[in-house]
């Protein structure tokens, strides 16, 4: 086996580490956020309205690198549960406002142990996974 070869083996594809990596680590958030009653894209959209909020929904959806069609149907699911509220802008009235409810600023609270739970569970510590996050960067379309 030349060289070559050896670039178009499996294992060597960084396309299937990080495909790979993604479905291992939403695997494991999936019991730590199960108790707050989230699942990882809703927690990811807590995430970006715990840093702001209210928003609109189309700059939520940018934030999060989602189509608003896609985040729609996460937001809807929040307000179902009570966490979030829908809202027509009243500056312009075809922009949709998201805003966190009380119970949805006080699952905050609940959060903020989720970070110490994942870097338990893959051994790593803040250093390090701040590295890893500032290395994908690139092939998450925003750079280091």
């Amino acid at each position: 086996m030349t060289d070559a070869d050896d670039l178009l083996m499996l294992d060597n594809q960084l396309c299937f580490a990080l495909v790979t990596a993604a479905r291992n680590v939403v695997a494991i958030y999936r019991p730590i956020l199960e108790p707050l009653g989230l699942t990882h894209p809703q927690y990811l959209v807590m995430l970006a309205l715990w840093e702001r909020s209210p928003r609109a929904l189309n700059d939520l959806a940018t934030d999060l690198a989602l189509d608003p069609a896609t985040a729609s149907p996460l937001v809807k699911r929040l307000e179902a549960d009570g966490l979030v509220i829908r809202r027509r802008s009243a500056e312009d009235e075809r922009r949709l406002d998201i805003d966190l409810t009380e119970a949805g600023s006080a699952l905050r609270e609940q959060a903020l142990e989720v970070p110490a739970r994942v870097m338990a569970a893959v051994g790593m510590d803040v250093t390090r996974v701040a590295a890893l996050r500032d290395a994908l960067q690139p092939f998450a379309g925003r750079r280091a």
